[in-house]
């Protein structure tokens, strides 16, 4: 077994969106903390989807951009540091989508799918559930009267239909519902356990991979990982492979609280973590590192 692992840092965001470093301080970063890879995953555009523009995703003009200066930091890196072009794609039923065309076009290296919106079928004002508590709030409030329960099988209603329909390679923050909600009881566990023990199974007959990220360590959001670790013996349970991410929106947190993801993943019971090595035909290639000696 490896007595030092390799890790990457395949969840990173720059000034293109909400972070806060570029392109070459990232790199940077990530060579000098000696990982495998780096791979950018700006959040991909919306403003044309949802008619407005926010604050944390790419504006669809800068997208050209982006891509250029991914692929000429990865020839400026090569032989250094494996450095991938990727987007982080919001799920957003009948709005936006990892299969969307002008995503797809952009022959990407890698695609992680997230759910951060819902959008309320009685009509109210769409919100993120990863967003400021206020927000959240008014979004319960608004659009589920309340009813914390709803709101989270409509999280993971989200989460189902985005893994069903596939398109991507890394299913972002699984649980990130719980961004304002962890610690409150807000509705019954052994219902959220019931649905996300569903999208495992579904992930795992799509043949996707779960990621273990630690931004909302990072950031002192959260004190754990996304998935919790009652997640992760789910997803243990059924072998679905992760991959250890950071969530990156500073080059200080790079691999920023992998000792946390590690020892998360130890009381799992997961001994194995990927890294992503590129695509042949179409195809995502990966690479098992052992990360826990016996």
């Amino acid at each position: 077994m490896n007595a030092q692992p390799l890790f990457s840092s395949m969840h990173t965001h720059t000034k293109f969106c909400d972070g806060k470093d570029d392109i070459e301080t990232m790199c940077q970063a990530a060579y000098d903390n000696s990982l495998f890879a780096i791979g950018f995953s700006s959040h991909a555009p919306t403003d044309k989807q949802l008619g407005s523009v926010n604050s944390w995703n790419m504006k669809s003009s800068l997208i050209n951009e982006y891509k250029t200066q991914v692929l000429e930091a990865k020839e400026r890196w090569n032989g250094k540091i494996n450095v991938f072009l990727g987007l982080e794609v919001d799920y957003i039923k009948g709005k936006r989508s990892p299969l969307d065309s002008d995503i797809v076009n952009l022959n990407l290296d890698y695609i992680i799918g997230s759910v951060h919106y819902l959008f309320p079928e009685n009509g109210a004002q769409g919100f993120t559930v990863d967003g400021p508590q206020e927000e959240f709030d008014t979004g319960l409030k608004d659009g589920f009267g309340g009813n914390a329960q709803k709101l989270m099988h409509a999280y993971y209603d989200a989460e189902a239909e985005m893994i069903s329909a596939g398109g991507f390679d890394i299913i972002g923050h699984a649980d990130l519902l719980k961004k304002n909600t962890l610690g409150k009881n807000l509705w019954r566990q052994e219902e959220e356990a019931e649905r996300q023990k569903e999208i495992v199974q579904i992930a795992e007959k799509m043949g996707l991979v779960f990621e273990v990220n630690t931004g909302g360590i990072n950031r002192n959001k959260i004190p754990e990982t996304y998935p919790s670790l009652s997640f992760l013996k789910i997803i243990k349970e059924y072998n679905v492979p992760v991959i250890i991410t950071a969530d990156a929106h500073r080059s200080i947190h790079i691999n920023g609280n992998y000792d946390i993801a590690l020892k998360t993943l130890e009381q799992a019971e997961i001994k194995k973590h990927l890294l992503f090595k590129g695509r042949v035909n179409t195809k995502a290639v990966w690479q098992k590192e052992i990360i826990i000696n016996n």
